[in-house]
């Protein structure tokens, strides 16, 4: 037959005819749109073929008028492969139970191994992962992936620089760089310090090496400060200068702030849905329906399934909807311009060493343009001025 798939799937037997009248039997059941196949004879008078399981309970009386005896020799196809299962039962429960728990148990956190940190700071970082839920024993699928754990950790614990997260199997990794590593002593080749801007002098401390100026000096950018040439001239002692030498300097900042800014915060309602994926195929589990709002964010959040060591084509998929709204943010000119000076203070920061200090700001010029506040300020900073420059043998000769 052309569609041997769905015959198995009925069910279908194989049967043995015997008689005088067999070939008398097999023209009844070709008359009667009996379907068989695979018919062959084997001696005189007995032949064997297959038909469907549902026509093999018609076929008796048509064999006792055709003077034949029939038996049945095999059976295959759906409902007698059930029938085997059913059986059979216990033992593939007891499979599919092994099966299932081995993939759960793929799927847990068994490890955190943490290297690259001091005691204290994996102390640290262990407590924040308990925080998060990231602990063993915890499904995989409900914490979060690798991307947000490394971001949360670098945000809330003060002592990393730097934080690598790695998910292998039931093991997170944790590849650590800690801040304020300790200085390897800095080797120093004999060296002047020079300023490095235009300031006036206010305070100085030299380790090493001979001053040249005097606090209340002004200086100008490529002056020197400290000397690293000692003794006669013809024939200096060459060191290397240390020290700081602080100067007053000034700095010049330039700010547009609007005085109306539109933007989006969620206002905390969200709602959440869960996927099983197979490939391309995102399957709901749980939340279902569209969310009550219709202004949102989606993020995802996808954990791959495991079974053993291997990846499955198959993840476990979160989307959580937070709502957000259209806020519009007014300031008064005399708001917008203290924070114009805030935000001009973060700018100079940033260009400034970390020891430095801001002494005062005056406001050069402002205006009102355009819906925005314009401010030129003025700043005073207290800062390290002095910068090494190598002394070469000819230089100082």
């Amino acid at each position: 037959m052309n569609n041997q798939w769905i015959e198995f799937f009925y069910g279908r037997v194989t049967v043995k005819v015997s008689g005088k009248g067999t070939e008398r039997f097999i023209n009844v059941l070709t008359r009667n749109d009996f379907p068989i196949w695979n018919i062959k004879r084997h001696g005189t008078e007995t032949i064997t073929f297959n038909m469907r399981l549902k026509d093999a309970k018609s076929i008796r009386h048509y064999a006792r008028k055709s003077g034949c005896s029939i038996s049945f020799l095999r059976r295959n196809g759906g409902p007698f492969l059930i029938r085997r299962m059913l059986k059979n039962s216990g033992f593939l429960a007891g499979a599919g139970l092994f099966l299932l728990l081995l993939m759960f148990l793929s799927n847990v956190i068994w490890g955190i191994e943490i290297k690259g940190a001091k005691p204290a700071t994996e102390y640290q970082i262990r407590k924040e992962l308990d925080k998060m839920g990231v602990k063993i024993g915890k499904l995989q699928f409900f914490v979060d992936n690798v991307e947000g754990i490394q971001r949360r950790l670098t945000n809330n614990v003060g002592d990393l620089t730097w934080v690598g997260v790695e998910l292998k199997g039931t093991t997170f990794h944790l590849q650590v760089v800690e801040k304020n590593e300790p200085k390897k002593p800095e080797k120093l080749s004999p060296r002047n310090l020079i300023a490095k801007k235009k300031a006036v002098i206010v305070n100085m401390y030299i380790e090493n090496g001979q001053k040249m100026v005097d606090i209340n000096d002004h200086v100008e950018a490529g002056q020197l400060l400290v000397s690293g040439a000692f003794g006669q001239e013809e024939n200096p002692e060459l060191v290397a200068a240390k020290g700081e030498v602080w100067g007053e300097t000034w700095y010049k900042s330039h700010v547009e702030l609007p005085l109306v800014t539109n933007f989006k915060v969620y206002n905390g309602k969200e709602k959440e849905k869960h996927f099983i994926v197979i490939g391309n195929l995102e399957i709901p589990v749980w939340g279902f329906g569209k969310p009550e709002f219709s202004n949102y964010e989606t993020e995802t959040n996808v954990h791959k399934v495991h079974f053993l060591k291997w990846e499955l084509p198959i993840s476990y998929l979160n989307k959580t909807l937070r709502e957000r709204e259209d806020v519009k943010r007014t300031y008064t000119i005399q708001e917008a311009q203290q924070i114009a000076i805030e935000l001009a203070k973060k700018q100079i920061n940033g260009r400034l060493d970390e020891d430095a200090i801001i002494k005062d700001e005056k406001i050069l010029h402002k205006a009102n343009k355009d819906g925005k506040v314009i401010l030129d300020i003025h700043f005073k900073v207290i800062e390290n001025i002095a910068v090494g420059q190598p002394i070469s043998k000819e230089t100082s000769e």
